[in-house]
C-alpha cells in the first residue's frame, strides 16, 4: 500500500477523466463538469471525456473513444463500460487520473482529491458500510498502473457477471484483495439521497441542503442534479422541496 501521495510532474499533468455513452445524458452534463472543476480545482489539469458522441461538448475538453470492451449485445447497464479506464495504455494517456461521474455537482476544492496518500482511493459504499465495495462515482489511480483489473475482465465476464451486479463491486473486490483499495474521508463526497435530503417528515418544509464538509456531492438512484433542483423525485410519496443550492453550483 502507498505511503506517499502521488507527483504531478509537468510532464504528465493532472487529468480529470469522465464518461458519456448512450443518450441518458446529453453534452451539458460535460461542459458543466468541467466549468465546476475549472473553479474548484487549482493549477493546470488536463479534463478527457472518454465518449462515443462528442457533438457539443465544449473545445476545453478532449473527447476520445471509449475503448472497446466488446460485452454481449443486450446486456443490462450495469456501469461495466467504466471499467475500459484501466486500459493498459488508454489513448497514450499518463499520470494520475480522477475519474468524475458526469452527474455528480462539485461544492468544494478539489485540490487534496490529488495529493491524498493512497495507491486507489474510492468512496466507501453508503448504504452498507460494513462491506468494502466502493461507489466509482469518484476515484483516483494511476493511468496505466492496474491493467489487469481489465484484463481478468475480459478474460472471466461470465464468472465475474454472476458473482457481482456491478462494475464498482467487481473493482472494490479485485483491488481489496490486492491491498490497493482506500476510501475518500467520509465528509468529501456524501450522497444526495442519504445525507442531503432532510428526514421525514422535516423533507416537507425542509430545504435540502449541502452536507457539511462536502467536496463533491454524488447524485445515484432515484435523482439527478436537474431533478434536484426542480424538487422532483422519481419514487411517489417522497416529495422535496428544490434544492436550490445545486444551481448555484451546476452551471458553466
Amino acid at each position: 500500500m502507498s505511503a506517499t501521495a502521488p507527483a504531478a510532474a509537468a510532464s504528465t499533468p493532472r487529468t480529470i477523466l469522465c464518461m458519456k455513452w448512450g443518450t441518458k445524458y446529453g453534452p451539458e452534463y460535460v461542459n458543466r463538469l468541467y466549468a465546476m472543476v475549472r473553479r474548484h480545482l487549482s493549477g493546470d489539469f488536463r479534463f478527457v471525456c472518454l465518449t462515443d458522441d462528442s457533438k457539443g461538448i465544449r473545445g476545453e475538453v478532449q473527447c476520445l473513444p471509449i475503448p472497446a470492451l466488446d460485452l454481449p449485445a443486450g446486456l443490462p447497464e450495469r456501469g461495466w463500460t467504466k471499467l475500459a479506464t484501466f486500459s493498459k495504455d488508454l489513448h497514450g494517456l499518463r499520470g494520475t487520473a480522477l475519474f468524475l461521474d458526469v452527474d455528480v455537482v462539485v461544492t468544494g476544492s478539489l485540490d487534496e482529491f490529488f495529493t491524498r496518500p493512497g495507491e486507489f482511493l474510492i468512496i466507501h459504499d453508503y448504504k452498507r458500510p460494513w462491506r468494502i465495495t466502493g461507489n466509482s462515482s469518484v476515484y483516483r489511480f494511476e493511468l496505466g498502473a492496474h491493467p489487469d483489473v481489465l484484463e481478468y475482465f475480459r478474460a472471466n465476464f461470465g464468472e465475474i457477471r454472476q458473482k457481482f451486479r456491478n462494475e464498482q463491486a467487481y473493482l472494490s473486490d479485485f483491488l481489496h484483495r490486492q491491498g490497493k483499495l482506500q476510501y475518500w474521508p467520509k465528509a468529501w463526497c456524501p450522497s444526495f439521497k442519504y445525507h442531503g435530503i432532510p428526514a421525514w417528515p422535516t423533507n416537507y418544509w425542509r430545504t435540502p441542503e449541502v452536507p457539511h464538509g462536502a467536496r463533491i456531492v454524488i447524485f445515484h438512484g432515484e435523482c439527478n442534479p436537474p431533478d434536484a433542483l426542480a424538487g422532483r423525485r422519481n419514487r411517489r410519496f417522497r416529495f422535496i422541496r428544490p434544492a436550490l443550492w445545486v444551481g448555484e453550483h451546476w452551471r458553466e
